[in-house]
């Protein structure tokens, strides 16, 4: 069984809002490449041409998928938002967060990235696949039910996590390894001893303040079911291999998840311009592989991949196909043309030993997790 790529070259022409002030995009008008937003289509418009250019895109089952409806998305987000983000959206854009600008058309574009998840955890939920991987933009782990928040404008991952517990999936796990908190997330489940979110992020990042400190676990009934692993700028592969090893992988056998369901933003790259971390595409493949493994192991393999952040349009590319090449068992020619020189970015002994201790310690303090029934 061949896993499935969600991917609709339409997200790709979702506009952050400065680009209309190039030009007036819209209809069948393509934004220009980033239109002086950091939010470029061009990070995963080049992954998907590097997939077809290597061959590796036919080691999946390419699929789209509708819109999500207005009742899938009301699961998360209240008919005033919903109302709202089309209106604006119709009337040629405009932003209900600073943070989130978009352009003309934007609220189809997102409702399209909404159900490319959806359709990519529904299909393994409901058996129909083991693994998938979906391609997300505008994506949605910032995204609060009532505000959309650092470029994401509908709660993709929550949603579709929803609508699988609504189909019988009883425990979900959400690894977001994303370089920044997976705020939104936490905060939709923050009560769901259902649910269990990890976030991986570089300390004090985005969102700014006290978003995703350690002591962050839970709300009332489900302590224990939100794991912040604020990282300090500037950790690389060692600090993130026992990150994920000392805390997320136990984290998931003590929960004991029937899927899992990884935000696989790659914006921990060395050479990202929204974060400081020196992660590289062998990171990224070392955390899959592991995450596989824990799949199989734990929930008969189900396990969905939705890319969200990344910002590097050149390396990015390199770092998801590491994730997709492990996902799908296969290696293609394709050899990481940033790896030596990332790996010679490598922060120094004290440093990875510094903030090595600083990981026992937040593996030594975090609570259990809830357990099933």
């Amino acid at each position: 069984m061949r896993p499935a790529f969600y991917f609709d070259e339409k997200t790709l022409w979702f506009s952050a809002g400065q680009a209309v002030l190039v030009m007036p995009v819209g209809g069948w008008l393509q934004p220009p490449s980033g239109g002086g937003h950091a939010d470029s289509p061009e990070p995963k418009r080049r992954l998907h041409s590097l997939m077809q250019a290597s061959g590796l895109i036919s080691a999946f089952d390419v699929m789209t998928a509708p819109e999500a409806t207005t009742e899938h998305l009301a699961r998360v987000h209240p008919q005033e938002y919903l109302d709202t983000f089309k209106s604006m959206s119709d009337a040629g854009g405009g932003a209900l967060h600073f943070s989130a600008p978009f352009g003309p058309g934007s609220y189809e574009i997102a409702a399209l990235s909404a159900g490319l998840v959806e359709a990519a955890v529904m299909d393994v939920a409901t058996g129909k696949r083991k693994r998938s991987y979906a391609i997300s933009r505008p994506s949605g782990h910032h995204c609060l039910p009532d505000q959309p928040l650092g470029f994401c404008l509908f709660a993709n991952v929550a949603l579709a996590a929803l609508a699988a517990k609504e189909a019988g999936i009883g425990r979900i796990a959400i690894v977001d390894w994303d370089v920044h908190h997976g705020n939104g997330t936490e905060a939709i489940f923050w009560e769901d001893p259902d649910v269990l979110t990890i976030s991986m992020h570089q300390e004090a990042c985005f969102p700014p303040g006290a978003s995703g400190q350690a002591d962050a676990r839970g709300g009332a009934g489900a302590e224990g079911s939100a794991v912040n692993i604020p990282l300090w700028p500037g950790c690389g592969h060692d600090a993130y291999i026992a990150a994920f090893e000392k805390i997320v992988a136990p984290a998931l056998t003590e929960f004991a998840p029937d899927m899992i369901i990884v935000v696989n933003g790659l914006d921990a790259n060395g050479v990202d311009p929204l974060a400081r971390m020196v992660a590289h595409s062998e990171t990224f493949r070392a955390m899959t592989k592991s995450v596989l493994a824990l799949a199989d192991s734990l929930c008969d393999g189900r396990i969905v991949f939705v890319q969200e952040g990344g910002y590097a349009e050149s390396y990015v590319p390199f770092c998801a196909l590491a994730v997709l090449e492990t996902l799908a068992g296969v290696r293609s020619e394709v050899e990481d043309p940033f790896l030596e020189l990332i790996e010679a970015q490598q922060p120094g002994r004290e440093a990875v030993a510094a903030q090595l201790a600083a990981i026992d310690a937040l593996a030594e303090a975090r609570p259990p997790c809830p357990s099933a029934g």
